[in-house]
């Protein structure tokens, strides 16, 4: 790499997974001197914004209802507090590995409203849909999403129309193409005159992944490149996107920390809008995002890194969290603290 890199590069990666791989091996440490990674938006439950936990801890505290959320989202706060806190109150919430899961709890207590709070990219949106569809025939009542599921080609979009940006090349989530294929980032690197890997999450297939950006910006070429061919393919998962397609509509959708994007979020389907459960638990105040310390959005938006943050390591930590970058197992605070923290030595601690 070192070889062909002959001017400064700015890379971002897309997918918290990859952040994490990254960090925890020091990819960013062995890169030639110049070559800069920014850490994207890839993270779906530090995208979710705070209005949306909050509406997710209102529903919880209803009478009768159980609602199943991924571990990840039970302690990101919201503007008023987690949904741990919320089951420390007295609501009957749930960690579950699988919407799945949440359907054979809704089956198992037909008395019991169960309400699953859909979080994830295009990944994990299949798995939802496919909740519903087996809910409708079933034909299952007492059933619904809290549906917060996301997509990555409209984040891209408006990192790059972000002025300050600095970008230059990205490396995309090889999960999210394994489901959606490529083809819809061919436009973007055309239109941007912008490289796009599709990367694999391995210190190997990130590694190469920088390999082909950095070629390619050197080349001065914009073109999208798959060497996660094992498990990517340029048209993705027919089955998959049929099933995304029959059961949401895309819309527009507030990222935390990054705004308002345009068709940007997955909602229900007007023919699925009973298992809507911001139709079903209707009241829900679905208030602004509220300004704080966290500086998350700008980790996000690739402006600032963890370790720029005052709060960092100190006032937020894993367990006593300021925003979701710290929360989230592909939070980019939580890689930082994990595996960059400064350590006490025996001599900085007291100890022999």
């Amino acid at each position: 790499m070192a070889r062909i890199t002959t001017r400064p590069w700015t890379i971002m990666e897309i997918c918290g997974g990859q952040t994490h791989s990254i960090v925890r091996h020091g990819i960013d440490r062995m890169l030639p001197a110049g070559v800069t990674l920014l850490h994207g938006p890839g993270c779906p439950v530090c995208v979710t914004p705070a209005a949306v936990i909050d509406a997710a801890a209102a529903i919880a505290g209803r009478p009768g209802v159980i609602l199943c959320s991924f571990g990840d989202m039970l302690r990101v706060p919201g503007d008023h507090g987690s949904l741990l806190a919320a089951r420390a109150r007295g609501a009957d919430v749930r960690m579950v590995y699988s919407p799945l899961d949440a359907l054979a709890i809704a089956r198992a207590q037909p008395q019991r409203e169960v309400v699953f709070f859909a979080v994830g990219f295009e990944t994990t949106a299949p798995a939802s849909a496919m909740a519903v569809l087996q809910a409708q025939r079933e034909g299952l009542e007492n059933f619904s999403l809290l549906v917060a599921h996301v997509l990555v080609p409209p984040a891209i979009e408006a990192l790059l129309a972000d002025a300050a940006t600095r970008v230059q090349g990205f490396l995309a989530a090889g999960h999210v193409c394994t489901v959606m294929g490529y083809r819809q980032y061919e436009p973007i690197a055309q239109r941007h005159h912008i490289p796009i890997v599709v990367t694999g999450f391995e210190p190997l297939d990130i590694l190469q992944g920088l390999l082909l950006c950095i070629r390619q910006l050197e080349q001065g070429r914009a073109e999208v490149e798959n060497p996660y061919s094992r498990s990517v393919r340029r048209d993705g998962n027919r089955a998959a996107q049929d099933a995304l397609a029959r059961v949401f509509v895309t819309r527009q959708w507030h990222w935390r920390g990054m705004g308002e994007i345009p068709a940007s979020g997955f909602g229900l389907a007007p023919a699925f809008a009973r298992y809507d459960a911001l139709l079903r638990f209707g009241g829900i105040a679905m208030a602004p995002e509220q300004p704080g310390e966290c500086i998350g959005g700008e980790v996000l938006r690739g402006h600032s890194k963890p370790a720029d943050c005052a709060a960092f390591g100190t006032r937020c930590t894993p367990e006593h969290p300021l925003g979701a970058t710290m929360v989230s197992s592909e939070g980019a605070c939580a890689a930082y603290y994990r595996y960059r923290r400064p350590r006490a030595g025996p001599a900085a601690s007291g100890g022999q």
